[in-house]
């Protein structure tokens, strides 16, 4: 079914029975949409939300550095975070859509954790400025959104300010997405687009269960979901496919692209961060805190120094001796997204004594990708290694995420 079910001034229950037959009987839908059920008795985890919904694209811009695009689903609610303030975002009367914007390294195809600034304009005049939240949702992954007010149909100019970096680049990213860009995609808004993306509930008797949406891929076809919770699963085998072999991705196939769309750029990546058993290290170990996954990698900084073209000041000061770089990954159960934006320490215990302690720094590597990574003296057999998250992820939740991801215990990892 379409959200045409939401109807202002309706229950959402009695709307999703009562949308078709107003149809048939010629009522017209009212100006405002309506949020979704929302599970009740959610766990202080990721858990699985009672719809999922498609989307749609308005394409794709590049400046050769930085690669954005822009999305578009129905507007809904979402909640923003705030050191430890979270506020619920509900669906406003004029709200027209939720537009989306995904960055990413179009030479590496990597998703870019960027400041980011959004306008939008018609005619040459701003007509709305939301303020692109960074964002986890279960279909999209990590993305900047925010619900926007258009006055009409019509054609418009997203204006994108993306940029520098928010983590310190490494490796091939050594030296760049150091300063901001502005990109503009051209698109038309038709409410009808909206009106033709499709909405389902999913099965009642998974709602609230800890488990998650597949992570969409941007292909064609339509995902599922993953339910598996154990300490190495993820929801599927890092093909981004579904049981029935579709492509896990949301687009809705009858709603096309508009405006300009850069086909050197193709598709944006996922924001899944590579396997961590394929890096180039020693896996110390993988934990849960929060309903997050923090695993540690421990390489040898001389090694990680070569894989990034022989020298990097944000890995190691060659003056310090130091032999060894200890990156700490932290993801998403299921489906192994990144969570960026957030405040990690380490401290190293020898012998019942601290030898290394000290915050991490957020840190974004081609090959490593997303981490939080620091240089230390060589560690010993039997040194402990204890993580503590000083800051939780500082991203805006949509279903399914907004209970996870706060309250921290410490995890330790033995070498």
């Amino acid at each position: 079914m379409n959200r045409r079910g939401f109807l202002q001034g309706t229950g959402v229950a009695g709307a999703i029975g009562l949308a078709g037959c107003l149809e048939r009987l010629g009522f017209e839908e009212q100006s405002a949409w309506r949020d979704p059920p929302l599970v009740e008795d959610r766990p202080d985890a990721v858990y699985f939300p009672a719809s999922r919904e498609t989307m749609g694209s308005y394409g794709t811009a590049t400046d050769g550095e930085y690669a954005v695009a822009l999305s578009y689903t129905f507007p809904h609610r979402f909640w923003t975070i705030a050191g430890d303030e979270t506020n619920r975002v509900t669906v406003d009367t004029e709200d027209t859509m939720h537009l989306m914007c995904t960055v990413w390294d179009p030479e590496t195809d990597t998703v870019l954790p960027v400041e980011m600034e959004l306008e939008i304009r018609q005619d040459g005049a701003s007509v709305d400025r939301p303020l692109a939240w960074p964002m986890l949702s279960q279909r999209m992954g990590f993305h900047y959104g925010d619900n926007v007010q258009l006055p009409d149909d019509g054609e418009y100019t997203a204006r994108i300010l993306v940029g520098p970096l928010e983590a310190t680049p490494t490796g091939a990213f050594e030296g760049r997405f150091e300063s901001a860009s502005t990109l503009e995609i051209d698109f038309e808004y038709d409410r009808s687009d909206i009106h033709d993306l499709e909405f389902e509930e999913t099965d009642y008797d998974d709602w609230g269960s800890q488990a998650a949406l597949e992570l969409m891929d941007h292909g064609s076809g339509d995902g599922g979901h993953a339910h598996e919770h154990d300490d190495h699963s993820h929801g599927d085998d890092g093909n981004h496919s579904d049981d029935d072999g579709h492509d896990g991705h949301d687009h809705d196939e009858e709603n096309h692209d508009h405006g300009d769309h850069d086909d050197d750029v193709g598709h944006p990546p996922t924001s899944r961060g590579p396997t961590i058993d394929d890096l180039d290290g020693e896996l110390l170990g993988s934990e849960s805190s929060a309903d997050a996954t923090i695993s540690a990698v421990r390489t040898n900084v001389d090694r990680l120094l070569e894989n990034n073209g022989g020298e990097s000041d944000a890995v190691a000061d060659s003056d310090t001796g130091t032999s060894t770089y200890i990156a700490v990954f932290t993801r998403t159960p299921y489906n192994d997204v990144i969570l960026p934006l957030m405040s990690l320490s380490m401290s190293v215990e020898r012998d019942g004594t601290v030898v290394h302690e000290g915050s991490l720094r957020e840190t974004l590597d081609h090959e490593f990708g997303h981490h939080y990574g620091v240089s230390v003296d060589d560690l010993e057999r039997g040194d402990r290694l204890q993580v503590s998250v000083d800051s939780h992820p500082q991203l805006a939740r949509h279903d399914g995420y907004e209970t996870a991801f706060f309250e921290f215990d410490d995890v330790v990892f033995s070498v």
